[in-house]
């Protein structure tokens, strides 16, 4: 863990930070002010960055790897609400809103670096730009959207069906993630997955 100043790739971290889909309209007075807060993470695959459940939250930044959202119940079956990856965040912004804990956990899929602070600081660091506040409401409810859109997706498409709208939509991460996890995500078994992809249909 260290600060982005005290990092030895802190000029690749800051163009990396430059582009994510939140932060790449900032100007260079909010990201010096940002900047000071964040701290840089790596972090192993399988690793926790999030647990569900908690009421302690970040705010994080990806900047190299693949991050997932999972819920699981008592039983520790999991679901996979999404993936997220470089130049994108990942957030329990809306429970902090409401005062209640994670309801998910958000773990490395890949090896990963992230840049996060805690979310009562980004919260207030938003507070203080209302664009950027915009923006990044903006980005939650997209991700509230997706989500939605994956769930009616498991109900209603069969197997092919949700391996196109896969394709379709995050061809770029086929190859990235373990097949287990995406088979996990698309409520599919590994041999269907497999099946589905030999038969060229990607």
């Amino acid at each position: 863990m260290s600060s982005i100043e005290q990092h030895p790739e802190r000029n690749v971290i800051r163009v990396q930070l430059a582009h994510n889909v939140v932060l790449k309209g900032m100007t260079a007075a909010q990201m010096a002010e940002l900047e000071p807060l964040l701290v840089v993470v790596d972090c192993q695959k399988g690793e926790g960055l999030l647990q569900q459940g908690v009421h302690e939250m970040e705010q994080y930044f990806i900047l190299d790897g693949i991050l997932k959202r999972v819920v699981s119940n008592q039983e520790a079956k999991e679901m996979i609400l999404r993936f997220a990856h470089e130049g994108e965040m990942e957030t329990s912004y809306a429970a902090w809103r409401l005062g209640t804990p994670a309801p998910y956990s958000i773990v490395c899929v890949t090896k990963a670096r992230v840049a996060k602070l805690p979310l009562r600081d980004w919260v207030a660091f938003i507070e203080r730009h209302p664009g950027l506040k915009q923006t990044f409401e903006y980005e939650v409810m997209h991700h509230m959207s997706e989500i939605m859109g994956h769930t009616i997706t498991l109900h209603l498409l069969d197997a092919p069906g949700r391996f196109k709208r896969f394709m379709r939509k995050h061809a770029e991460l086929f190859e990235r993630i373990p097949k287990k996890e995406l088979a996990t995500y698309l409520n599919l078994s590994a041999e269907t997955l497999s099946r589905l992809k030999q038969r060229g249909k990607i």
